[in-house]
């Protein structure tokens, strides 16, 4: 009874072997950051994750910034994360932010930023993906994205859960060093060669209230049809 109860206050991914890296799982209300380059994984966790707290029926919103609604479903089932029942019944509602092609003062992109905190308060959703921030950077001075982490940390203390993902080539390095402090947890993704393929590596640098103590690594790659496999990290030293 206590694990079930235990289960009830995190978000698990729906993988067992990624949960005992990440402490059992993400603990409710947190902010969490998921900070790699292009090609890192990123996105494909944030979808595991999606996966894993669906299955738990925590109602979810996922503002993205690279896909439609159509791809973002196409792209989760190639991973084999079957998400379409919940989507239906409408536990799952993906947001596009599409800017290509539209030319924005700071002024505007400022007013963007707001436009998402406002949006996220007027949704039925308590655990809430945006990915990515990166995109906001270009118009959006240090102070404006640190006022919407402060937004964002506000909303989780009271009761939010938020994943945020970036690439770390867009931020200052000590614009960097205050997201990083302001986030409960920090995830970093980074590509290694393993013989003759490339995996993504995730490591585990803060989960503030994780309900046991993290492991540090995780080693996996994405198949097509398959989806997320783990790389024991004895093969992934090869």
């Amino acid at each position: 009874m206590g694990e079930i109860e235990d289960k009830k206050n995190i978000i698990s991914s729906g993988n067992d072997e990624i949960d005992k890296k990440l402490g059992e799982g993400i603990p409710l209300g947190s902010l969490v950051l998921i900070e790699g380059e292009n090609d890192t994984g990123k996105s494909v966790f944030c979808q595991q994750m999606v996966y894993g707290g669906l299955n738990q029926l925590h109602r979810i919103a996922y503002y993205s910034t690279e896909n439609t609604v159509k791809s973002m479903l196409a792209q989760m089932d190639s991973l084999s994360l079957d998400i379409s029942d919940f989507y239906s019944w409408g536990y799952f509602r993906i947001f596009p932010v599409h800017l290509e092609g539209v030319e924005w003062t700071s002024e505007q992109m400022k007013g963007t930023l707001h436009l998402v905190t406002t949006h996220i308060k007027s949704v039925r959703e308590k655990v809430i993906i945006i990915d990515s921030l990166t995109m906001f950077t270009t118009y959006s001075d240090e102070d404006n994205i640190l006022e919407f982490l402060t937004s964002l940390k506000i909303l989780c203390d009271k009761g939010y859960t938020i994943f945020i993902t970036l690439h770390q080539h867009a931020f200052k390095e000590d614009t960097l060093v205050r997201i990083r402090s302001s986030c409960d947890c920090h995830l970093f993704l980074r590509k290694e060669q393993l013989t003759d393929r490339y995996i993504s590596v995730m490591e585990v640098s803060k989960i503030r209230g994780a309900k046991k103590s993290t492991g540090n690594i995780v080693s996996f790659e994405v198949q097509p049809g398959f989806g997320l496999k783990i790389i024991p990290i004895s093969l992934a030293k090869v």
